[in-house]
């Protein structure tokens, strides 16, 4: 065989070798999604289906306190979790409940409970406010809360958490107290919101429907 037959093969040999590599690496490539390839027809089939979005909760809640308690018994002491939340629809119904557990999720499920069980619903106006000035006291926390027009909500601690998640608009409330006790002014709240009457506007309405 002479040289020049020896070179014409072993150039051919090379060119159909770098052929066959590019080849391959093109269908990894085409196949590998890190290259920008697809993932095949069998990755299609296998992908899962979207998730359906998660339905809003109707009611909205805030944590007011969170203790760990402590129980001494004759097998030594005891420790659990007691929780205070406010929950409330943001549309005039509002709650207070409490829960205790050995576990913070376990309190927090049955404070939710208890505050959705004891919910009441508010007497508003049409403008979500208030209809007159009211005022209650629950154990050592007193609460002062009066319609405040066109000055949104003026009210600090807990009672602002309650009042929010009344949905109640326009309401300057004052806690006339030294009670810090968050729970304590929460139900004094509730307490004062459940003294309220109707509209004088919408009682003669009720009267004359009567007629």
């Amino acid at each position: 065989m002479s040289d020049e037959t020896q070179k014409i093969e072993e150039t051919t040999t090379n060119v159909t070798e770098s052929t066959v590599a590019e080849v391959s690496t093109a269908g990894v490539q085409a196949h590998n999604p890190r290259f920008g390839g697809n993932r095949g027809d069998a990755r299609k089939n296998d992908r899962k289906p979207r998730r359906e979005p998660r339905a809003k909760p109707e009611f909205d809640q805030k944590i007011l306190a969170i203790r760990r308690v402590t129980r001494v018994s004759s097998g030594g002491r005891r420790f659990s979790f007691s929780v205070a939340i406010v929950v409330g629809n943001r549309k005039g119904m509002v709650g207070v409940g409490t829960g205790k557990a050995g576990d913070t999720s376990l309190a927090i499920d049955k404070a939710v409970r208890d505050a959705k069980k004891h919910s009441i619903v508010v007497r508003t106006t049409k403008s979500m406010s208030i209809p007159h000035e009211i005022k209650a006291k629950f154990k050592s926390a007193v609460v002062h809360i009066q319609p405040a027009r066109g000055k949104g909500i003026i009210a600090g601690s807990s009672v602002r958490d309650v009042i929010e998640l009344a949905g109640l608009k326009d309401i300057n409330a004052k806690l006339r107290s030294p009670s810090k006790n968050k729970l304590n002014s929460a139900q004094a709240t509730i307490k004062a919101l459940l003294s309220l009457k109707m509209p004088k506007v919408s009682m003669k309405k009720e009267a004359g429907d009567v007629k």
